[in-house]
């Protein structure tokens, strides 16, 4: 159903996934739609939904993705829990408008009828996941920080349930990706395959390295990646130089402050 606004809300299926824009990603030849949508095509029988927010014109402005705790990409415990990998909204005149909490409410009605014991999400002030705001404005309150500046939320819909929680990272974790550059990565998000690829040519060229690309494939081994956000991570003679995408200038600057 349309808002006065004009937006309507399209669930994700697997037979309209090829034509709708993707996290913000209108060509629908680019290589991370595509790789996304076979991401989404293996993840969807499992029991992951989806949902694009559209303009009237059938422009993106806002998607949310959830799924069972037990199957979360994420290095949490959300056991028995809906968990959200991730919600947004942009172009400017409809954020702030309450449309996040319109789909953030989505999956807190379908978790109800599912009779979970409430709705779980990973949340951070740093870029690529959402900030806390919005999920304390939805009734979520925070269950466990994690370093730098990581916070589980849930909102649980009956008391006495355990809460959501961080999964531990072993100090020795990032020691097993052996010496060299290892770049994690999972097509959990469609712009990883982007920027693993732009900082491993950078990489090779500048500084001669050879990455080793580890592409995740599930979520036991999402869960068992070497940060809380798992889904893209760089790791160099067994030092996190990143725990979320960034760009090669970025890459670079690392590089050569190591140097230095």
């Amino acid at each position: 159903m349309a808002t006065a606004d004009g937006l309507h809300v399209v669930e994700v299926s697997g037979g309209k996934l090829e034509q709708l824009p993707c996290c913000g990603i209108m060509n629908l030849a680019n290589e991370g739609h595509r790789s996304k949508c076979a991401w989404l095509a293996r993840q969807l029988p499992a029991g992951l939904r989806a949902a694009i927010l559209l303009t009237g014109d059938d422009h993106q402005c806002g998607y949310i993705e959830y799924l069972p705790g037990e199957l979360a990409w994420r290095a949490i415990d959300a056991s028995g829990y809906m968990f959200i990998h991730c919600v947004w909204t942009h172009l400017r005149k409809f954020q702030h408008q309450g449309n996040g909490a319109r789909l953030v409410q989505r999956c807190v009605n379908d978790a109800k009828k599912a009779g979970m014991r409430g709705v779980a999400v990973l949340a951070r002030k740093k870029p690529w996941l959402a900030s806390s705001d919005l999920f304390l404005k939805c009734g979520f309150v925070v269950a466990a920080p994690a370093p730098p500046d990581y916070e589980l939320l849930a909102k649980k819909f009956r008391k006495g349930v355990p809460d959501p929680r961080f999964l531990p990272i072993p100090s020795g974790r990032l020691k097993e990706y052996g010496p060299g550059l290892t770049i994690v990565r999972a097509d959990q998000c469609p712009y990883t395959q982007k920027f693993a690829r732009e900082i491993g040519e950078l990489a090779e060229t500048e500084f001669g390295l050879t990455a080793r690309h580890v592409v995740l494939q599930s979520p036991e081994e999402a869960q068992h990646a070497p940060t809380p956000y798992s889904v893209f991570s760089i790791v160099y003679d067994g030092d996190l130089l990143c725990d979320h995408q960034i760009s090669k200038t970025r890459f670079r600057n690392i590089m050569r402050k190591r140097a230095d």
